[in-house]
């Protein structure tokens, strides 16, 4: 358990202030800069930002926030989380990474998938019918480039030679092998039901090839009542979209279990639900979301300041 690394992430939730107010995007920017702050100061190892368009979340340029971030922070690793490529452009998303690289000094990473939302592709005229072709073949072009940029002509290059890249993969199989055969970590989100049902994907992953593995969930580390409220209003609205039924307390409190999904309690119950998924995983890192829906600002602080424990209890194990 010494060996595993402990990170954080953030979509950017639209969230609310003390009398339940919604805040402005470009407070909820400096928010996510100071989280990302915080983090660095507790001994997190990583903090990604993840990418979207749409008006409940205030980041559509991940590398533009890490870019922020890296000028405030010292030693901890930048990632996105995801960054959506198949409505992107390989070729921009490698020179972005590659400037995040040199302002961080050598601490950028990239984390591609598909998204679990898909307002990128009208956004950007794509057809949601190339959903899976887009990716594979930009996928394949950007492994390309990152391979050797300057012999494709693309620069800056960046501190590190290659950039580290994971793939995001929410339970398909497919995605797993494919992320095992190409050499590159693979995140496993695991936001709902028994993390043991994904054991098969983390197998597949390695049997392909894959050694990198990160498991990423929804998590708090504090008083569960602090978190049901934005988890549950953020879930249930997903869920309106999604043809998913309302999400009640006996389904959270299902989740907090030592068997369930979310990672979510006291300093020690958190420590004690990562010893158990790295028992069923044996994944190299964790991610935690903490700031999802209307989370409060302070409240995600509160939990950064105590995940610092967390990662200080894990270490002396």
């Amino acid at each position: 358990m010494s060996s595993i690394e402990l990170g954080l992430d953030t979509f950017g939730d639209v969230t609310v202030d003390a009398e339940g107010r919604l805040l402005s995007q470009a407070r909820v920017l400096r928010d996510v800069l100071a989280e990302a702050e915080l983090a660095d100061r507790v001994g997190a190892d990583f903090f990604g930002v993840g990418e979207h368009h749409r008006p409940d979340y205030a980041v559509s340029s991940p590398a533009v926030a890490l870019a922020a971030i890296a000028a405030r922070t010292k030693r901890v690793r930048l990632t996105s989380a995801v960054t959506v490529l198949s409505s992107d452009d390989p070729i921009r998303v490698l020179q972005q990474f590659a400037e995040v690289d040199l302002v961080s000094g050598g601490r950028a990473e990239i984390m591609l998938g598909r998204g679990s939302f898909i307002e990128s592709f009208p956004l950007f005229g794509y057809d949601l019918a190339d959903y899976d072709r887009l990716f594979v073949e930009k996928l394949a072009q950007l492994l390309a480039l990152r391979a050797d940029p300057a012999a494709h002509g693309v620069y800056p290059a960046p501190v590190q030679q290659p950039l580290p890249v994971w793939i995001g993969v929410g339970g398909n199989p497919e995605s797993a092998a494919r992320a095992g055969s190409l050499g590159v970590g693979m995140a496993l989100a695991i936001i709902g039901g028994m993390p043991e049902r994904f054991v098969p994907f983390a197998d597949v992953f390695r049997r392909a090839g894959g050694t990198r593995l990160s498991i990423n969930s929804h998590g708090y580390v504090g008083d569960p009542d602090e978190f049901y409220p934005a988890w549950s209003e953020m879930m249930t609205a997903i869920g309106l979209e999604r043809g998913w039924p309302p999400t009640q307390r006996p389904d959270f409190d299902a989740l907090v279990t030592r068997r369930g999904a979310l990672v979510v309690g006291s300093v020690a119950e958190v420590v004690e639900k990562i010893r158990f998924q790295h028992e069923l995983f044996g994944h190299d890192r964790f991610l935690m979301q903490t700031s999802v829906g209307t989370m409060r600002h302070d409240e995600v602080l509160q939990s950064i300041e105590l995940f610092g424990r967390v990662r200080d209890e894990l270490s002396s194990l």
